[in-house]
């Protein structure tokens, strides 16, 4: 188990200005510093205390004056955050003391902490592998509860026992392969049963498939899901856009091709951020800065996750179904809701059939806006924080990216009969991919630093 040398670290846990501030103190001396500055209430010292403790008292100042009144928790190696003996002062919220403070511990031999240390510390300490590690920073950053489900199942070890999984069962395939290379003077030894080891090998590139394509929706809950509002010329697709933002995000004028050029901007719906795409309205035109904003709107689909597909009812059925005709093999693979707007001019419109979901709204008098909003929360499959998991980490897709290579050319070896030491070689490079994942491949401290710099001090 990997310890750190005797270095003890000190650092603030929470955002300066609130009414309470929280130092947080980890490593062999943490007890010991902390205690020299603290005057405890009550007959037993820190050091006699025992783990998961809390101890009130006053800090004193190196002139023997007192600084402020505390509670210091206290816990113990192995049964902390980090692994090692580590303290926690929660003092009131000014500034000036939590820096004095901080001041104070390192005069008695701590030293500040770098970006993300106390993680760093827990992960080497065997306290949480890689990918647990990596959801302390996602699930701080979550802006929404959906992000927040998948940084807490994370973190939580959902991807890691699914991946631990897949290791269990591929690794006792490498064995009995293994076995009959050490058996290879024996040519009609077989350890592993071909049929069985082509349908678990089948089985667990299908899964890990299924978590490589997982990125994408993953990185879009993370980011905020892709909508692009689409539609001709004064369909209504800036007065939508504003009123799902509730401001005046985009102009808005009766004059064609108004919009030239691509406006984005996300917005919370029901837990769930989506990053409204506001494009140029399509329509065949000579202007050639217009023709760029509508070839910005072609390719503003390809990215989306969600089309919103907004139709005129004021318009002709003929001219309609011309549009919907022309357009819909562009949203070919998305998921598309058909939004038939301006109900406030024409309310005894019936909808157009059509491919996805369909709802009738008045943008400008903001009427059809919840059910709307209700179409694109269940448009995207929400992941249950138990059982489904999904992939948001580029460094984790990387290296999905990787094993299902390599678990792919297993199978090809299977089907082709290749060598068993050909076939074993691609095996260990696909669970060293998946170990990758949860134990970062232990080492190169400039890949540790590198992950763990992005996170804050405190953590």
């Amino acid at each position: 188990m990997y310890r750190y040398p005797a270095e003890t670290i000190c650092a603030p846990a929470t955002v300066p200005g609130g009414a309470i501030s929280v130092i947080r103190v980890s490593g062999p001396q943490a007890i010991a510093a902390t205690e020299k500055i603290f005057r405890i209430v009550g007959r037993l010292s820190l050091t006699d205390r025992k783990t998961g403790t809390l101890a009130f008292g006053t800090i004193i100042d190196e002139d023997g004056a007192v600084l402020d009144e505390v509670l210091v928790s206290l816990f113990r190696a192995p049964h902390s955050y980090t692994g090692e003996d580590s303290t926690e002062i929660s003092c009131h919220g000014s500034r000036y003391i939590a820096e004095r403070i901080l001041e104070l511990l390192c005069r008695e031999g701590c030293r500040m902490a770098e970006a993300g240390e106390f993680t760093k510390r827990a992960f080497l300490n065997g306290k949480m592998d890689l990918c647990q590690a990596e959801a302390v920073a996602d699930l701080i950053a979550a802006e929404s509860a959906a992000s927040h489900r998948m940084a807490i199942n994370q973190m939580r070890g959902g991807f890691t026992r699914e991946l631990e999984l897949l290791r269990e069962k591929l690794l006792h395939l490498t064995a009995l392969l293994e076995l009959e290379l050490d058996f290879s003077d024996h040519e009609d030894l077989e350890f592993a049963n071909r049929t069985e080891l082509s349908v678990l090998t089948a089985e667990a590139e299908q899964r890990i498939a299924e978590l490589t394509a997982s990125f994408h929706l993953g990185n879009a809950i993370k980011e905020g899901i892709p909508v692009a509002i689409i539609g001709e010329t004064n369909a209504g697709k800036s007065t939508l856009l504003n009123a799902l933002l509730n401001e005046e995000r985009a102009i808005v004028s009766d004059i064609h091709g108004t919009t030239r050029d691509v406006i984005e901007d996300i917005v919370n719906i029901g837990g769930t951020l989506f990053r409204f795409i506001d494009t140029a309205g399509l329509r065949e035109t000579d202007d050639a800065i217009e023709r760029l904003g509508i070839d910005r709107t072609f390719k503003k689909i390809e990215q989306a996750e969600i089309v919103l597909l907004l139709v005129d009812v004021t318009s002709s059925p003929n001219h309609t179904e011309d549009f919907l005709r022309n357009i819909l093999p562009r949203c070919s693979g998305k998921r598309l809701i058909t939004v038939y707007n301006k109900l406030d001019l024409c309310p005894n419109f019936t909808p157009i059939p059509s491919s996805g979901s369909a709802v009738l709204i008045s943008a400008k008098d903001k009427q059809g806006l919840d059910r709307l909003r209700d179409l694109l929360t269940t448009t995207i499959p929400q992941q249950n924080a138990q059982n489904n998991v999904i992939v948001a980490n580029r460094r984790h897709y990387e290296a999905l990216n990787q094993a299902l290579d390599a678990i792919k050319r297993v199978n090809q070896g299977l089907v082709f009969n290749l060598p068993v030491d050909l076939v074993s070689q691609d095996l260990r490079e696909c669970i060293c991919h998946l170990a990758e994942i949860i134990h970062g491949g232990i080492s190169p401290e400039n890949i540790l630093h590198k992950i763990f710099s992005t996170f804050c001090i405190g953590k």
